[in-house]
């Protein structure tokens, strides 16, 4: 999915983002708002992975979204 259409839906797409990525909370979530970059560094924060795996991870979780 084209990642301007999932920051228009920010809302639904949390919900599967918190579903995947279970140790986001609902603040991280709120802080995110949709934009991708902030979201694959909260992703390698909270799970420890370099950036390149985090934007693997982000990349995939889109396209199933």
């Amino acid at each position: 999915m084209n990642w301007d259409i999932i920051k228009g839906k920010w809302k639904q797409a949390s919900g599967a983002a918190k579903s995947k990525w279970g140790e986001l909370t609902d603040d991280d979530l709120q802080q995110i708002a949709g934009e991708r970059e902030q979201l694959v560094g909260k992703i390698q924060e909270k799970y420890g992975i370099s950036k390149d795996q985090a934007e693997k991870e982000v990349d995939d979780w889109s396209r199933s979204v």
